[in-house]
């Protein structure tokens, strides 16, 4: 059986890789930004704090700029979760055109809220090599 935030992890980088390549029209932001909770935080890649006005600033500043972005999740695994809360990880691989590759391990911690989940906080870090 797939957990529901396990869904949630690969439906709404299937939503990101849309914005993100330009695929997803710009009048998507809203409902781009609807996972998110209002509270959300995010440790990104290079260690930096992000506020869920930061991360709608990125995603509005980056809409379109990765042509042909293909990501990629494996490595699916809750953490923990209670009634509130709940903490999955997972391995993203990402590549673009211009040949840009990545892979990072992630995160998440996900809110309840009226019974859907949020994205709470994430935290990113790159594997090397």
């Amino acid at each position: 059986m797939t957990h529901p935030a396990f869904k949630e992890v690969l439906d709404a980088h299937v939503a990101i890789e849309q914005w993100l390549s330009g695929a997803a029209p710009a009048t998507e932001l809203d409902a781009l930004m609807a996972r998110f909770s209002a509270q959300f935080s995010m440790i990104n890649l290079p260690g930096q704090i992000v506020d869920y006005q930061g991360l709608q600033q990125l995603f509005a500043h980056a809409h379109g700029q990765r042509a042909g972005l293909q990501i990629s999740i494996d490595e699916l695994q809750v953490i923990g979760e209670g009634p509130r809360l709940c903490v999955v990880s997972y391995r993203e691989w990402q590549v673009d055109n211009a040949g840009n590759r990545s892979l990072r391990r992630s995160t998440a911690v996900f809110e309840r809220h009226n019974g859907a989940l949020r994205w709470r906080h994430l935290h990113e870090t790159t594997v090397a090599g």
